[in-house]
């Protein structure tokens, strides 16, 4: 059974960052909603597995409702 794979697997995490954030350049703030959807959709399709989806979706969550000082679990993106 698969499971979400959290260790740090990008070559160079920081680029990858500066792509998203240059993504969203120019957009107005329901541009970007909708360009983040798009990319979610995408990643989803991707991943091709409803169980690990589903497992990547309850790591987002729990990961907004943390308290901001706590120590972000290895190899997740907030």
């Amino acid at each position: 059974m698969p499971a979400l794979d959290t260790k740090p697997r990008l070559g160079d995490p920081d680029a990858a960052f500066v792509a998203l954030v240059a993504a969203h350049r120019d957009l107005s703030p329901d541009e970007s909603r909708r360009l983040d959807a798009a990319l979610v959709l995408l990643l989803a399709n991707h991943i091709g597995d409803a169980e690990v989806l589903h497992e990547a979706i309850a790591m987002a969550r729990a990961a907004i409702r943390a308290p901001t000082d706590a120590a972000e679990p290895q190899g997740t993106v907030p």
